[in-house]
């Protein structure tokens, strides 16, 4: 039972902006817009109404100068610092705002119909002149290509069971010829159909729905692909489908519309291509054509952009509607007429991603302008018990009351309607306190009707009863009567451009005038207009309300209320600043909201709903935020409220914790109320009462002391199962229904041992291992399970260690086994097999094959201890130690079993063998450094004489150049453009894999690529790393070889080694340099670099210094000295 109310709109109008505007997105910058013509790309800033960025497209020849191009596509991608703008032409562009740079990044000949990004910019997809779709990546390295148009249905094809054909059927009165009847063709699509595909994406990005006309129908079909362009279904033929589509992001349904012959249907699709529900217009069949469905974020809202078909000699008029459902009704809630003119055509509209109520809508005159809603139940105020009652539902051209007083009815009906002559977009209940059933109703085409109770006694057709009349029974309820209607007219006599919902928060006050708020000259201004009524003029067409002033208020109105107590209004700004508006004086006055000590009030947070009312006799204003929190002025006393209500001295909250609470607020202090909201009352206290979950205050019922609160309808059946089940059950069910999983299983567990798999079948499903083992001991069959469950999961997550404890904790030995053993923990595999009882013969198998896994990684020495102390094998085990270079263990297990023939056989041939292996390994790294140490030389004396003969040429013929570094050249977009072909269509990109390859491998040591010098100090520094990290093992290695004899190879290995370390010691200052290595702790070009900085550091002729990504290679490696390798007796 909830109305859309405006809480504020916006806009602006850029002056002298040539062309006109194609298509427009969001940018990441808060409150700014990118906007593409036919001549370029421009960005509207937060302020003022001037363009604050542009870049040309005609002037990089990517759009033709005589204004015929077109943009298909626009999309900021704020990680990359630009935005992808997509040509009719076939062109896929990155516009940089900041350096006015186009590149070009894609073309496809054919040219591009659409392009859409996937939700999180992952993928583009593209839709092309020859009927193709191409999938392409963020980085434009496509996927595939295919077809449109496809002849078989998708991978969800429905499988036929074999009953339930057409021909086996029962067909009635129609007869057996009915099965044979062929199916009724499908009319092609309306003349107004662009025939251009229509793209839209699931909320998730995993799929994409594409509406395309048949070639072969000539009406449109529907196919869901896949992210990797997968078909998935085909919808089924459906008659008059038009080109509007959009997914829900919930992801359930896709929007389109149908042109039936008595009607003009929203029309929804599930995934699989069937229809699923529609609601219709409420206009003649013909009398309209749709352009666009539009769902915002959390979908709750589906926007239609209508304009009309049949006009002549005038340009049609353009509609906005926004239309939510409850309790399977659509209801129309805001209507948007933007009228005829030209300029007041729209280009596009979109919903904001961060703000789920914001619209956006861009006009042919570049005027943009943007609405923000939020959630509100109208209700009536004050003390006739008769109707103070009321809740108003705006249902498009029609007002549904429901008087809580007299019957509970549940939306979509209701007690009695008020049908209107144009949509409805405000109603606002008389704050008289007398008079608290009257209504003022204001329309789209801002007139304005007020019903009244109780003055006339002939029935007006405008007012029709609802479910407690008919039928022949006389209704009890009285109902109202229209008494005028007025034109609400507050603005200047210029109606060039128009600014539907230009008025906002109507309020009726209790000496019959109104307020309303309006949008100022500047975007972050209001005006408080104040209205009266005037006798009518004789021959007048129309009343209209006399403008008593208007107030300039310097900020944005976000909210109003008027209290029918104190007769108080007051005014919330965008900033939080709390408005008094003193209407009953003589010269009405807007002044700031003070409390009793004399300082004024701000809320420390936006409030959507507030409301007046005295607590210990001073007056005081309630707020309470989206996100549940509670103030009194700028006091925030609690932080889970739901909604609130006051009537008289009396307040009533709801909470998240399901309860709903009354307070007096008569003999109590703000800290007292603060301190009760805080508290948990007890359940059988007076002042509090459970309700079931998610209800709100709609209104009160003050004689018979009653709340109404309202139920999502789908709760019902669930709410009376609830009530069938066992507490713990009960409370298990709710909890899961909440995706609460961790208190779920808490009650589950409470369940008894016979819901266990369902228990156990949860914590797999939710992956809650952890927090279902808290709840059983570990000696239990329960908690053993649950382990088992968890160690399976682990496994398939690869995490064998972890699982290995988790089987191992619960006993499950076996299990723990295998993962130790894939793990590598051959420790605790041992200790498993212990658990196990595994026999020798078994032991010594199962160590015999870990020890192949270890050499298989390369651990000789672990493998070495399973064969010697598992299976008896030392023999093995030696031969492993010698292949694996560890000369004093082996040295060790042939004397420890006294096998000195090893020593002959397998010992000494190692050793040797060694040796011949260092010596070859030693004298390529002392060749190769030798060979880039003489190349680099070469390489720094030619960038030497290349510097300074650019340093002459700008000095003789470009003397400005200094102020320029070398770095600050660009390679333009034609420069970059390369091309690939697919299929039929002929595409340019970038090839990421390249870049990939060219990331892993910066610096190529090609004779004259650009950073050859850089990959030559990387080699040189891994050669000298190489030579420094054998130093240990030569050292082991000479000891064994001085130990058996072979001195004459130790010092020819000693007398190499030291060779080569000398070679490299007296070479690292000539190959990094004093001068390199500063530039590595204070680089030319830099996050802290200056202009003045680098064309100083240029001129001194530092600029030769190459420009890195890596600093760390301009650092010389270390050479140890602290490590003793040499042996003296080999000197």
């Amino acid at each position: 039972m909830r109305n859309l109310r405006l809480l504020r709109t916006g806009g602006r109008r850029p002056a002298a902006v040539p062309g006109s505007p194609q298509c427009f997105c969001l940018s990441a910058e808060p409150g700014t817009v990118l906007v593409c013509s036919q001549h370029g790309l421009l960005e509207l800033g937060a302020a003022g109404d001037s363009v604050t960025r542009e870049v040309s497209l005609t002037a990089e020849g990517f759009m033709p100068e005589d204004g015929s191009g077109c943009i298909v596509g626009i999309e900021d991608l704020p990680e990359q610092e630009c935005v992808c703008v997509a040509t009719a032409a076939g062109d896929i562009l990155l516009c940089n705002l900041s350096t006015k740079q186009v590149e070009c990044v894609g073309s496809v000949d054919s040219g591009l119909n659409t392009m859409s990004w996937s939700p999180d910019q992952e993928l583009v997809l593209l839709a092309t002149g020859q009927q193709t779709l191409i999938m392409m990546t963020r980085d434009f390295e496509p996927i595939t290509e295919k077809e449109i148009h496809q002849d078989e249905f998708g991978e969800g094809k429905f499988v036929a069971l074999g009953w339930g054909k057409k021909e086996t059927q029962f067909h009635g009165s129609e007869g057996k010829q009915a099965a044979h009847r062929k199916q009724t063709e499908v009319s092609p699509t309306s003349a107004w159909d662009d025939s251009r595909p229509r793209v839209t994406w699931r909320g998730d990005g995993q799929f994409v729905a594409v509406s395309a006309v048949c070639p072969e129908t000539g009406a449109r079909k529907v196919r869901v692909w896949s992210r990797e362009l997968v078909l998935q279904s085909t919808s089924e033929p459906i008659s008059g489908l038009e080109q509007a589509l959009s997914w829900k992001p919930s992801g359930n349904l896709i929007a389109s519309t149908q042109e039936k012959p008595n009607r003009h249907d929203v029309v929804f699709l599930e995934k699989n291509g069937l229809l699923h529900g529609e609601f219709t217009l409420p206009f003649q069949k013909g009398q309209v054509k749709v352009n666009e469905l539009l769902w915002n974020a959390d979908s709750t809202i589906l926007a239609i952009w209508l304009e009309d078909l049949k006009v002549e000699n005038s340009n049609p008029n353009s509609y906005v509607q926004l239309w939510t459902t409850g309790n399977y009704h659509w209801y129309l809630k805001q209507s948007l007429h933007f009228g005829s003119l030209e300029e007041n055509q729209l280009v596009s509209l979109l919903w904001d991603r961060e703000n789920p109520y914001r619209l956006h809508v861009l006009c042919q005159g570049w005027h943009y302008l943007s609405y923000d809603w939020h959630w509100t139940t109208d209700h009536g105020v004050g003390e006739n018990s008769q109707h103070v009652a009321n809740v108003a539902v705006i249902d498009g051209d029609k007002v549904l009351v429901t008087a809580f007083q007299h019957a509970v009815v549940p939306p979509p009906m209701c007690t009695y309607e008020l049908q209107l002559q144009q949509a409805v977009n405000q109603v606002a209940f008389h704050t008289d306190p007398k008079h608290s059933g009257d209504m003022a109703v204001l329309d789209a085409d801002n007139k304005m009707s007020l019903y009244r109770y109780g003055q006339s006694t002939m029935n007006d057709p405008t007012v029709r009863f609802g479910v407690v009349g008919g039928n022949g029974f006389k209704a009890a309820v009285e109902t109202p009567y229209l008494d005028k209607t007025y034109r609400v007219h507050v603005g200047s006599d210029n109606n060039d451009v128009m600014n539907p919902l230009g008025l906002r928060f109507l309020t009726w006050l209790p000496d019959d005038s109104f307020l309303v708020v309006g949008q100022g000259q500047d975007a972050a201004q209001s005006i408080l207009h104040h209205l009266t009524a005037v006798p009518h003029v004789a021959g007048a067409k129309e009343e209209c309300l006399n403008l008593r002033l208007s107030l300039p208020v310097d900020g944005e109105v976000i909210s109003l209320c008027c209290s029918p107590v104190t007769k108080t209004v007051a005014l919330q700004l965008a900033d939080r600043q709390i408005l008094k508006y003193l209407w009953e004086a003589s010269t009405p006055v807007l002044e700031p909201w003070r409390t009793s000590n004399g300082s004024a009030v701000q809320f420390p947070y936006p409030c959507v709903e507030t409301s007046i009312t005295k607590i210990s006799g001073e007056e005081m204003i309630l707020g309470l935020t989206d996100r549940c929190r509670f103030f009194v002025n700028d006091t925030e006393v609690a932080s889970n409220i739901t909604s609130f209500a006051t009537y008289n001295e009396f307040l009533l909250v709801t909470t998240n914790s399901h309860t709903c609470q009354c307070f007096c607020l008569k003999n109590i202090s703000v800290k007292a109320l603060q301190a009760s909201l805080s508290s948990a009352a007890a359940p059988n206290s007076e002042t509090l009462r459970k309700v079931e979950r998610g209800s709100r205050i709609i209104t009160v019922v003050p004689q018979d002391t009653k709340v109404v609160l309202q139920d999502p309808k789908e709760y019902l059946p669930f709410l009376n199962t609830l009530r069938k089940m066992e507490t713990n059950y009960q409370r298990y069910t709710i909890d899961r229904h909440l995706k609460r999983y961790t208190k779920a299983l808490g009650h589950l567990s409470k369940c008894g041992p016979e819901h266990f798999p369902e228990f156990l079948n949860l914590v797999k499903d939710q992956s809650q291992y952890c927090d279902a083992l808290k709840l059983y001991p570990s000696s239990t069959r329960e908690y053993k399970d649950i382990s088992n469950a968890y160690g399976e999961y682990l496994i398939q997550k690869q995490l064998y260690e972890q699982a290995a404890l988790v089987f191992a904790r619960a006993g499950i030995f076996e299990k723990a086994l295998d993962a130790f053993q894939n793990s590598g923990s051959w420790q605790q595999a041992l200790c498993m097999a212990s658990q196990l009882g595994y026999t020798k013969d078994k032991l010594s198998s199962l160590a015999h094959g870990m020890a192949g896994k270890l050499v298989e990684q390369r651990k000789y020495a672990e493998a070495a201890i399973l064969l010697e102390q598992y299976t008896q094998d030392y023999e093995e085990a030696v031969v492993l130690l010698l292949e694996g270079a560890l000369w004093e263990e082996a040295l060790r297990l042939i004397h420890k079993y006294g096998r000195l023939d090893i020593l002959e056989t397998n010992f000494k041939p190692a050793i040797l063998e060694a040796q011949k292996s260092q010596l070859i390994f030693l004298d390529s790294q002392k060749t190769a450094f030798l060979h880039h140490k003489s190349r680099l030389q070469v390489v720094r004396e030619l960038k030497k004489k290349a510097c300074e003969s650019l340093q002459d040429y700008e000095m003789q013929n470009c003397p400005e150049l200094d102020l320029f570094s070398e770095t600050s050249s660009v390679v333009t977009a034609s420069d970059m453009n390369s091309k690939y072909s697919h299929s039929s269509s002929r595409i340019s990109a970038r090839s990421s894999k390249n870049r990939r390859k060219a990331e892993r491998k910066r610096y190529s040591l090609k004779e004259g690529s650009p950073f050859e010098d850089m990959a030559l100090l990387e080699v040189l520094g891994e050669n000298v790393r190489a030579v420094e990290t054998v130093k240990g093992d030569i050292h082991i290695l000479l000891k064994q070889l001085v130990l058996f004899g072979y001195d004459e190879q130790a010092g020819a290995l000693q007398q190499v080694l030291e060779e080569v370390l000398q070679l490299m010691e007296t070479s690292i200052p000539e190959v990094w340099t004093l001068d390199l290595q500063q530039s590595s702790v204070n680089p030319v070009l830099g996050p802290n670099s200056t202009a003045n900085s680098i064309m100083a550091a240029y001129q001194q002729k530092r600029m030769m210094t190459p420009v890195v990504q890596d600093p760390e290679l301009l650092i010389p490696p270390k050479l140890s000295k602290n490590l003793q390798w040499k042996l003296h007796l080999l000197q």
